[in-house]
């Protein structure tokens, strides 16, 4: 038999081989109740892709000292099967860290209300699976570049003036490296999360996404900010969910100086009992200010969370104005003029 139909030959059952026992490790072990990940919520189905190309790829590789090829071929196959399979490997590698990650974060229910741990656990395992999977990548890059002897001669010869182009690198990407510093000093010292409530550059909105580089904020009426990572570490901005999710409002209503303040006070008592958006935490109404004609009164309410809480406020002002109007309207602000006859 020719030698090179021997190894195609060869070739092809070694990759049957591998697909069947893909197939077999596929049915027993990757399935989502499977015994291996029995307890620990492992979805084992992420590993499908590489594996459908890795088991078949190191049968392959057995079988490459059967190979009758001539040497340089034979050489240049196996070289070609051992990146390969280095690219493949990393590919898995990235997949159990989405793997171990999913299954650490099931345990955090993001949606709940009192959600700040769980979102303090996302924030923290989405920022470090992705410096995982970025170090992943360049090590795999880095083993596969060692496979060629000519890459190699070049390193060593660029190696003199490495540390010429290490500054010039360095100045180039500073920005890019201080952004990937900052995400990962976000990931241990978390000053945001996923969820939280902030006011950046004079906008309201809430953290989306949180990457290596930049963050997304989604604005209150749906507009996306993207900001560089590095401007939570650099410069002020308020975050309203850092501690708690809970949150104090406040509400002005202005009045002529004879509204009995007494009566309001049992008014908004009664509203905040009635409305099913308060948190049953704060209830105050003061008279915060007084001018020359009115009298300024602050209603102080809490409310689980800030957009309950900016509902809460709204109907609070509303109801308070109506009720002004209905049993007070004398005491509405006005202009008071005196004419003196002579």
């Amino acid at each position: 038999m020719d030698s090179y139909l021997f190894s195609v030959i060869v070739g092809i059952i070694s990759l049957f081989v591998g697909w069947t026992l893909y197939l077999f490790i596929a049915l027993l072990f990757l399935r989502r109740n499977s015994f291996l990940s029995k307890g620990l919520n492992l979805n084992l189905r992420l590993l499908k892709g590489p594996l459908r190309f890795l088991i078949p790829s190191l049968c392959f590789l057995a079988a490459i000292p059967l190979l009758r090829l001539p040497d340089k071929k034979l050489m240049f196959v196996n070289d070609l099967v051992h990146i390969l399979l280095i690219a493949l490997f990393g590919w898995c590698a990235i997949k159990i860290a989405y793997i171990v990650r999913d299954s650490l974060l099931e345990r955090y229910d993001i949606n709940t209300k009192d959600n700040v741990r769980a979102r303090s656990a996302h924030t923290q395992m989405r920022v470090i699976t992705n410096i995982v999977v970025v170090l992943v990548i360049v090590q795999t890059l880095s083993f596969i570049l060692m496979h060629f002897s000519a890459v190699r001669h070049v390193g060593v010869s660029l190696l003199a003036s490495a540390g010429v182009v290490g500054i010039i690198i360095g100045f180039a990407a500073q920005k890019t490296l201080g952004n990937f510093i900052a995400g990962i000093q976000i990931a241990i010292a978390q000053p945001i999360r996923l969820d939280d409530v902030v006011i950046i550059e004079d906008e309201w909105g809430w953290i989306e996404e949180i990457t290596l580089t930049f963050v997304v904020v989604r604005i209150w009426d749906l507009r996306r900010m993207v900001v560089p990572i590095s401007y939570f570490l650099e410069k002020p901005f308020q975050n309203w969910t850092r501690t708690s999710a809970d949150l104090m409002g406040t509400v002005f209503i202005y009045s002529d100086y004879t509204l009995p303040v007494g009566e309001v006070r049992s008014e908004l008592t009664r509203l905040l009992q009635n409305n099913p958006k308060w948190d049953k935490k704060v209830n105050v109404l003061q008279v915060s200010n007084a001018t020359d004609r009115t009298i300024e009164l602050r209603a102080l309410m809490s409310a689980a969370d800030s957009p309950t809480l900016w509902d809460l406020r709204c109907e609070v002002r509303e109801s308070l104005l109506e009720f002004m109007q209905r049993r007070f309207p004398d005491s509405l602000p006005k202009v008071r003029i005196e004419a003196n006859k002579h």
